[in-house]
């Protein structure tokens, strides 16, 4: 094959991983910061179940509970996140945090924690930003994480 049809055929290539790879791509929600603690179960809903875990409705993985006031349950939730070096708080609003994980491989998820003041409890919605499935990232990043936000607690 001459260097001119090589490299054709490498353009053709990329353009189609290209298109393929934009065709899973799905958007992310925006999550409503200032809305009630009652809203949490829309606001935190998974819209694709495959790529998404929650604390409502993930099959064993509730929510994270404390004891205390709310600045304590957000301070032993920035102590744990510390101690992720893969996650980076990207946006706090009140009782609402908006945090990035960032994979070995550079993939970014996006997890959405609100702390219900009125339960003593944080609600969480960790979800892939790019593609259809996760693998099971998700599921296996917030059970870690929320054993050792537990430990956290018991300090």
């Amino acid at each position: 094959m001459d260097k001119e049809l090589q490299t054709i055929c490498y353009q053709t290539v990329a353009v189609a991983l290209a298109v393929a790879m934009s065709g899973c791509a799905s958007q992310a929600p925006a999550v409503q910061s200032n809305a009630s603690a009652g809203d949490s179960r829309v606001i935190l809903a998974c819209t694709l179940a495959s790529q998404c875990v929650n604390s409502f409705d993930s099959g064993g993985l509730g929510p994270m509970r404390y004891v205390g006031t709310p600045a304590q349950a957000r301070a032993v939730l920035q102590a744990t996140l510390a101690e992720f070096p893969e996650a980076q708080i990207v946006k706090t609003d009140g009782l609402y945090l908006e945090v990035v994980f960032t994979t070995a491989l550079g993939f970014r998820d996006l997890v959405d924690f609100r702390i219900d003041a009125q339960a003593q409890r944080i609600d969480f919605r960790s979800r892939s930003s790019i593609g259809l499935f996760d693998f099971g990232k998700n599921r296996s990043r917030m059970s870690a994480f929320s054993a050792r936000f537990e430990q956290n607690t018991r300090r």
